[in-house]
């Protein structure tokens, strides 16, 4: 079960490391444009933030853990995805963008899952 953990927290952080990184990295316009709809009522600032949340999250699901420095973060950065992830599920349902909704609550899930383990039977 270990293994499993790593691996799900390995895309996880490989999927928000990149979400993150377009997010901080891209005008809001353009992440509007390429189908983030919410980002078009949102300010820069909190585009941003979402994404530097991301970034974080992603390395503190793995770096706290591989290198051996206070690996319970790992526990915590899942967490803080799970509670980011049932954040954007509530933004969808509230602007019913139906399609992004099965995303949301499949990362959400992952998240759940890393957490758990981390916290719980298999923490470091």
């Amino acid at each position: 079960m270990n293994t499993t953990l790593w691996v799900i927290a390995s895309v996880l952080a490989l999927i928000f490391l990149a979400a993150g990184l377009m997010k901080v990295g891209q005008p809001r316009e353009k992440l509007a444009a390429s189908g983030m709809a919410w980002t078009a009522d949102s300010s820069s600032g909190v585009v941003k933030a979402v994404g530097a949340v991301e970034v974080l999250g992603a390395v503190g699901l793995i770096v706290p853990a591989a290198l051996g420095i206070a690996p319970a973060l790992a526990a915590w950065a899942a967490l803080g995805l799970a509670a980011t992830m049932l954040g954007a599920t509530v933004l969808h349902l509230r602007r019913k963008e139906a399609t992004a909704l099965p995303v949301a609550l499949v990362l959400f899930a992952m998240a759940a899952v890393v957490a758990w383990g981390r916290f719980g039977p298999y923490a470091f």
